[in-house]
């Protein structure tokens, strides 16, 4: 049988993909290495009764037209917004609570103090008015500076006057946002180190960075681009998981007609002049008019193909990617909420709905990361974590939960020794860490499992464990991702597309990828 398009990984951008192309009358088929659809964005049962949003765990960023498009909410797709949105513990039992309204934000910060206080309003605005500007960009691919094409020649002035137009203050902001360190950032505006180190782990997340190496500020601007229910930077759960919806998205293209096989990892791409198809680990063979890849840039182009097929220009540029990552994913099964000494309760209160960020200071993150920059894992790492079974009941045994920890730093290659050996003193460095704030922690543990890099590489496909598909650095984005002059999800090989995250617009659970890609296709295919 031969497809319009074959596309490579079930994650969230290749359903998104498939869909678009399904609902404009394609034959496409989805081909998965895994036994469960949703690549990052999946719920899993890792522990017997409870559902895990086992790497993937909050969501913002996923764009509302896909959703509207799409009918996701028909396929059972709802958020969960949590409020508030994070809970802050210290050392000396203080505690920083944000994301209750500005108000209420305003008065907790101004227990640390009042200048910031009067000033993060006006540090709001300034991220909006930035978003506002950069959002559309995500909607469609760049334009290429180098190219000749009167579209892109057009979509670049048009882009010069839209600059020109936002004015002196605007653009100064821009590029402070684009080049600067979050740390750097957040020191222009901000006195306080706990409002400070709370608002600098959206800007190292995922990264093999500091909070005061250059570009991540970029990547702290990146998580406010979303909304939960039209409400514009408020994150939710996903009911059920993630998994759920991926599980919507999926849903959609089996009404639309895209035929979804599991269990079928591809072992190469086939080429004659062009991608005809790909060969599965099986040896079966399957054909179509185009390959639409989901796999990061690095599995595309240095695993799928063979050498030959590539110039050797790009596929230098593809080798020079960064892929570094520093992130372990920690899932966990718990008796009893944490009861923290800074906020007490063991039932489900504001402690517990957001993300909890146990990273009291500037200093205490570059620590961190100072560990790991010489191939050890932290310390004393940072620590993110959610509960999301105090605001869904569906995923844990009545009176239990489940917890993830998004913690940093753990280096994929480690100076001495090996994840094999390390592992289990990490985890426990992380427990013993949590248990200095909630001292019940460690006996409420029924179970866990933390995923180094190398894990995270080898379940999900992830080269280096980086879970954007590629460093969110200034170098790697917009018109330079994943190479420059490719950044409209095209590749050098005709017939062959890239849908990921490793493509224009970049990490997160956005869609954007993926449904850009498709509007490429289409154009491309008859």
């Amino acid at each position: 049988m031969k497809y319009d398009a074959i596309i490579i990984g079930a994650g969230h951008n290749g359903l998104v993909c498939a869909a678009y192309l399904a609902k404009s009358g394609k034959k496409v088929c989805v081909v998965e290495r895994r036994s469960v659809l949703g690549g990052s964005a999946v719920t899993e049962e890792i522990f017997p009764g409870c559902k895990v949003s086992r790497a993937a765990y909050v969501n913002s960023l996923f764009r509302p037209e896909i959703i509207q498009d799409l009918k996701l909410k028909q396929y059972g797709l709802e958020f969960l917004s949590r409020r508030p949105a994070s809970f802050s513990p210290f050392p000396n039992h203080q505690y920083l609570i944000l994301g209750n309204g500005l108000d209420e934000d305003q008065r907790e910060i101004a227990k640390f103090s009042a200048k910031d206080a009067d000033r993060y309003p006006k540090y709001e605005t300034m991220l909006n008015s930035i978003v506002q500007y950069v959002e559309p960009l995500w909607k469609k691919p760049p334009p290429s500076p180098t190219s000749k094409k009167l579209s892109d020649l057009w979509e670049l002035a048009s882009l010069g006057m839209k600059t020109r137009r936002s004015g002196n203050e605007l653009i100064q902001k821009m590029v402070e946002m684009f080049t600067l360190s979050a740390g750097d950032l957040l020191d222009r505006w901000f006195e306080s180190d706990e409002l400070k180190a709370t608002l600098a782990t959206d800007g190292v997340i995922g990264a093999m960075a500091g909070p005061y190496t250059p570009g991540t500020a970029y990547v702290l601007l990146h998580h406010v681009f979303g909304e939960t229910n039209g409400m514009r930077g408020v994150w939710a759960y996903v009911r059920g998981g993630m998994g759920a919806l991926s599980d919507s998205i999926a849903s959609a293209c089996r009404d639309l007609g895209v035929e979804i096989l599991l269990e079928s990892g591809v072992d190469k791409i086939s080429i004659n002049k062009r991608a005809t198809g790909i060969i599965l680990s099986d040896s079966r063979e399957l054909s179509a008019k185009c390959v639409i890849s989901s796999a990061d840039p690095h599995v595309t182009f240095l695993r799928l193909l063979d050498e030959s097929v590539l110039p050797s220009d790009f596929r230098d540029k593809i080798d020079q990617m960064d892929f570094k990552s520093a992130t372990a994913k920690m899932n966990l099964h718990l008796s009893e909420l944490p009861d923290f000494t800074a906020l007490p309760g063991k039932n489900a209160e504001i402690q517990h709905h957001g993300t909890i960020h146990l990273s009291p200071t500037m200093d205490f993150v570059e620590q961190a990361y100072d560990d790991a920059k010489y191939g050890r894992p932290s310390s004393h790492p940072m620590i993110e974590a959610t509960i999301p079974s105090t605001v869904d009941d569906t995923l844990a045994p009545k009176g239990e939960h489940v917890m993830g920890i998004f913690c940093q730093y753990a280096p994929y290659n480690l100076k001495e020794g090996n994840w094999d050996s390390e592992k289990t003193i990490f985890a426990n460095r992380i427990i013993d860490d949590f248990t200095e704030y909630a001292p019940n922690f460690r006996n409420s543990i029924i179970d866990y499992e933390l995923l180094t890099p190398p894990d995270i590489e080898k379940i999900f496909g992830l080269t280096g464990g980086n879970i954007f598909h590629g460093a969110m650095t200034p170098h790697q984005l917009f018109f330079m991702r994943p190479a420059l002059g490719w950044a409209d999800h095209r590749t050098p090989i005709k017939g062959l597309y890239l849908c990921g995250s490793g493509s224009h617009p970049g990490g997160g659970v956005t869609g954007a990828p993926g449904r850009n890609a498709a509007e490429m296709v289409l154009r491309d295919i008859r």
